[in-house]
This record gives structure tokens, sequence and C-alpha cells, in this order.
């Protein structure tokens, strides 16, 4: 009885080295997406009124959550049924990630100017238009996500592909609850930077304080992290396209393989990005003319 109890101790113990062995390995191999989801959803949840940034941030994490309880079911499915669905599903992933690395580089070569002066102008609106485009914001923001999801559970899904069952769903799940309690914590974090700023500048009765340097310094870094994030999230998104293709197809991977992997990958996303963003734009003008 008592050698029973150890034997299923010692059992219990050697599956949970295996799900933290693996799920550190998962956590690693979608850190790309996962920065990308943190630059996309920064971006989303600011432009806000102060007191409105976190309802709606909440009604995003909300969103996510039920995007990856509708995902990881499926996810399980498939691995157990149909796991040769799992790389083909990566790789059209890949190339809805290449496209949007790809289409923010060229929005931010061609179309910048025109960014910036929309941005510029103050636009007066009503209540109801205001409670319709936060919706708008957060229906959008919730079909990113449901993509950036099904991309990091697949990937997810896929390092743990060989092994039970059971750990594919500890592991997977870890990772799903980790992607959104710390991408959206570390994002409300970020968006409520310049009222914590404006706080402690308020506080400070001197003209020349460390309270209200340190608000000041809140205040500004704000759009700045949000567009280093912007960038870091291109890249990773482009690096993660071209890593997917790199090491599911043999044939791309025998092209950059002399390189090393990075470079090799960052090369491949962006060619595979713009080949699909001149396919939308040629869709984009042909679907014009026919109209």
């Amino acid at each position: 009885m008592a050698s029973g109890f150890f034997a299923l101790l010692d059992d219990i113990a050697v599956l949970l080295d295996d799900v933290a062995a693996m799920s550190k390995i998962a956590t690693k191999k979608t850190a790309g997406i996962l920065g990308d989801d943190l630059a996309v959803n920064a971006e989303k949840a600011s432009g806000f009124a102060s007191s409105r940034e976190l309802p709606i941030l909440w009604s995003i994490t909300k969103g996510s959550f039920l995007n990856k309880l509708i995902i990881l079911p499926v996810a399980f499915l498939l691995s157990a049924f149909l796991p040769s669905t799992i790389v083909p599903i990566l790789l059209i992933g890949g190339i809805y990630l290449a496209y949007e690395g790809a289409e923010k580089i060229y929005e931010y070569l061609f179309h910048r100017n025109q960014h910036e002066h929309t941005s510029d102008e103050l636009v007066e609106m009503t209540q109801e238009e205001i409670l319709a485009y936060e919706k708008s914001r957060v229906k959008s923001a919730i079909l990113v996500d449901f993509i950036l999801s099904l991309e990091i559970i697949i990937l997810a899904l896929s390092t743990v592909v060989e092994q039970t069952l059971t750990i594919q769903i500890i592991v997977v799940s870890i990772v799903a609850i980790l992607a959104t309690v710390g991408v959206y914590g570390i994002v409300a974090l970020i968006v409520r930077m310049d009222d914590f700023g404006y706080k402690l500048i308020k506080l400070s009765k001197k003209e020349k304080s460390i309270s209200k340097s340190i608000g000041q310094f809140l205040v500004k870094a704000l759009p700045i992290i949000i567009r280093g994030l912007t960038v870091v999230g291109t890249i990773a998104m482009i690096l993660v396209a071209g890593g997917i293709y790199v090491h599911n197809i043999h044939y791309i991977h025998d092209l950059v393989h002399a390189l090393p992997s990075i470079i090799g990958e960052f090369i491949v996303g962006l060619v595979l990005g713009f080949i699909a963003l001149l396919f939308v734009l040629a869709f984009k003008k042909l679907f014009k003319k026919g109209a």
C-alpha cells in the first residue's frame, strides 16, 4: 500500500518535471509572438480617456480568455486525431504574421505622413459615437488576439506534439494562461504609466523634486515605449513567421542554412510577408475596379 502510494508520488514528480521542462521550451518558442501580442494590445488599449482604459482592457482580456477556451479544445482534438494538420496551420499562421509585419513596414515607409496628419486632427464625437468607437476597437483587438492566440497555442503544441496527451494539455494550457495574464498585466501597467506620472507631478509641491522628475519621465516615456513595442513586435512577427517556414520546409531551410539563424529567418519572413502583401494589394485593386 505504502509502496504504491510512493510510486504514485514518484510518477507525479516525473510528470511535473516533464511539464516544467516542456513549458519552458514552449514559452521560449512562443516568446516572439508574445512580444507581438504585447505590442499590439498596448497599442489597441491606448488612446482612450483615462477612466476608460482599464475597463476597455478588461473587456479585451475577457475576450482573450474566451478565444483560448475556444481554441484549446480544438487544438487538442487535432493533435489527438489529426496531428498532420498542425504544421499546415502553423504555415498559414506564419503567412499571416509575415503579412502583418510587412504591412506595418509598408505603411511606415509610404503612408507615415498621412497617418501623422490624421492623428494630429482633433475630432469631436458624441457619447454614442464614443461608445461605438470603443466597441469597434475592442472587437478589432479581440479578433487580432484570436489569431495570435491560435498561433501561440499551435506553436506551443508543436513543441510537445510527441509527448503524451496529458502533458500536451497541461503544458499548452499553462502557456495560454501565462500568455493572457502576463501580456494583459503588462499592458495594464504600460497604459497607466502616464496617469501615475501625472499623480506624482501633482503630489510634488516643489519646482524640482525626485517625484516630479520621475512623473515627467513616465509621461514622456509612454509614447516612446508604445512606439518601441510596435517596432519590436513587427520584427518579432517577421522572425516568428520566418522561423516557422525555415524549421518546417526543408527547401527553405537549405536556402538559408549558411546564414546566422536570426538573419535567415528574418529574410524568409520578410520575403514571405511582402509576397503576401503584393497579393493583397493586387486583390484590393481588382476589387475596386470590379466595384
